[in-house]
């Protein structure tokens, strides 16, 4: 059974709970609901829970630990002389896997199970099968892999066919032990409550747990990379030349400086053009107005970043070179880090524009009021009152935009090319971080060359530069809110 069906059932046999939970709670007390403790609701709710609690809690259980279970038995099958040169043992449980998936697709497609067995002893015939079905492998298929998959897929099958089991066992049990409970003294309504409030605190940790899982995974992965690379031609070096196989110059300092250098020219484009849209918007258009620009100006805001990439490069690109560059004699390439840069500015002026729209909206009218009252023209009152009431809230819309352009990819790479240098010349091609991270992580998916680990690097120094410039953003507001009250 899938889990899909699995958990279709269980969620059937709540719904069921909670049907009867209301019913034994009402005829427990001869239809008199005053008698009960808790309304009829809260005794369903009180067997449904018991009922898909438990087994849900085991499937997630069951599928956690089941693929490390296997896969430890399964790698054991694997001897050091069906590794090739070049690979690793993962590599080959890559292939176990999917050669397995590739046993589950002839199944499906109606090849009976018998003739799969038999396919599978002759590794040349399962790999041309295989192939035809559209399952990339990384090497030969020998015997022992083979076996290795055929293992993998039984004990795959026999675990689901045992989680079915136990799980529908465990629903039922909970349906009818919670079932039998159920009575006029029964605090239903306080259990199902404290319920609610454990899945209310689940769920606000969500946000918590993932970041400490992002976080834990770039530094294990960035220790790994350090122990194969040194840390100090990694921060100190000037140079990006990687090269797979050995002989690499990995210094961050080139695609730093082009993160930099093209979220500096593309808050340079939409903060000012974003601040002063959300100003007119909010203090000058009238309703009319507002109502047919603002949407407009959103419109920006759903453009996927592949089309303002195809827009970098065939529109922009080419237009800076012909009418800029090429005339000042600062180079002849479309790829520049002021395409980039300019057109990321425009993604960016409707995340600028519409937070600060709300942010000066949200400012009470009885500030203007007194500014108006001492005497104060409506542009003074922008300037002087409005605007410092809403810095706070603006320095968060720039830096959300800040964010959003150092981590933007497609524009990057289709507008400023792929060239890790520093230069001054902002009609040179550059490249990023977020793009090389990319690149990196391409093809070898091994994770066990320094020029591939490469990535985690990056990732960990460009969080960490983010949340210092979060931080440093946080004390200049605190000061300035202060010295504002």
């Amino acid at each position: 059974m899938s889990i899909a069906a699995l958990a279709l059932l269980v969620l059937g046999l709540a719904a069921l709970g909670f049907v009867l939970g209301r019913q034994r709670a009402v005829a427990s007390v001869n239809g008199d609901r005053r008698a009960l403790h808790s309304l009829p609701g809260y005794h369903g709710w009180y067997v449904a829970l018991f009922t898909a609690t438990p087994a849900f809690l085991l499937m997630v259980l069951w599928l956690i630990l089941q693929p490390m279970l296997i896969a430890y038995q399964v790698t054991g099958m694997i001897l050091p002389e069906d590794i090739a040169d070049g690979s690793s043992r993962d590599l080959v449980m890559t292939d176990v896997r999917r050669i397995a998936e590739g046993m589950d697709s002839f199944a499906t497609s109606g090849m009976a199970e018998a003739e799969i067995v038999t396919l599978s002893e002759d590794p040349a015939a399962l790999k041309s099968a295989l192939e035809g079905a559209g399952v990339a492998l990384g090497a030969d298929i020998n015997p022992h892999v083979a076996a290795a998959a055929v293992t993998y897929r039984q004990d795959v099958a026999m675990g689901r066919l045992w989680m079915t089991v136990v799980a529908f066992a465990l629903a039922v049990a909970g349906l009818f032990l919670s079932a039998r409970r159920v009575g006029p003294g029964l605090r239903t309504r306080n259990v199902v409550e404290q319920y609610v409030q454990v899945l209310l605190i689940s769920a606000s940790m969500v946000a918590i747990l993932t970041t400490a899982g992002i976080v834990f995974s770039l530094v294990f992965e960035s220790v790994h990379f350090f122990q194969l690379y040194p840390a100090k031609d990694f921060f100190l070096s000037l140079t990006w030349t990687p090269k797979f196989g050995g002989g690499s110059d990995l210094g961050i300092w080139p695609l730093l400086w082009g993160t930099l250098y093209v979220s500096f020219i593309a808050l340079l484009v939409a903060v000012p053009i974003g601040l002063m849209s959300a100003i007119y918007l909010s203090e000058y258009a009238g309703p009319r107005l507002r109502g047919i620009a603002k949407p407009a100006l959103e419109v920006l805001a759903g453009i996927p970043s592949i089309v303002y990439g195809l827009f970098a490069l065939l529109t922009v690109g080419p237009f800076l070179r012909d009418y800029f560059a090429q005339p000042l004699g600062l180079g002849d390439s479309s790829s520049s880090v002021m395409t980039a840069g300019i057109v990321m500015g425009v993604m960016l002026i409707p995340y600028v524009s519409s937070l600060s729209d709300d942010i000066i909206n949200a400012v009470p009218q009885a500030l203007r009021d007194g500014s108006y009252a001492l005497g104060a023209t409506q542009s003074e009152t922008v300037r002087q009152v409005v605007l410092p009431a809403a810095l706070p809230g603006i320095v968060g819309a720039v830096l959300m935009a800040a964010s959003r352009a150092i981590g933007e990819t497609m524009i990057v790479v289709l507008g400023a090319g792929a060239a890790a240098k520093l230069d001054l010349n902002p009609f040179e091609a550059m490249t990023t971080v977020t793009v090389k991270i990319v690149s990196q992580l391409t093809g070898d998916t091994e994770f066990a060359s320094p020029e591939t680990l490469v990535a985690f690097a990056l990732g960990l120094t460009l969080f960490v530069f983010t949340l210092c410039l979060n931080i440093i953003a946080l004390f200049i507001v605190r000061k300035y809110r202060e010295q504002y009250e």
